[in-house]
């Protein structure tokens, strides 16, 4: 799956991994960026359009991307993302998808 995203000096499309309900692995040369930095995400999908806004919290050893915290989801995009994250659980052929733990009730 793929992500436009914009974090100054860079507005770039790159391919979204390891996708969880609070956070992605983004692939990115982008060699600017650092810890702390944030980054205004946008994906269109199937699901619908979802914008969010998330904080660079792991920079890869090998400098082709970085982790991040979703910081905030609009309210309407929020349905969005648990639709596309149920559909990308169901397609083994799809970027690892990350899911909270349940809790036994």
């Amino acid at each position: 799956m793929w992500v436009y995203w914009e974090s100054a000096p860079y507005r770039d499309i790159s391919r979204v991994r390891d996708l969880s309900p609070s956070g992605l692995f983004l692939e990115t040369r982008a060699s600017k960026k650092k810890e702390g930095d944030l980054v205004r995400l946008h994906f269109l999908v199937q699901e619908g359009q979802i914008r969010a806004e998330a904080e660079i919290r792991h920079l890869a050893a090998n400098g082709r991307g970085f982790g991040m915290k979703i910081n905030s989801l609009t309210t309407q995009d929020a349905p969005c993302l648990r639709r596309l994250l149920s559909r990308l659980r169901e397609n083994p052929l799809a970027p690892r998808v990350q899911l909270p733990h349940k809790r036994p009730s």
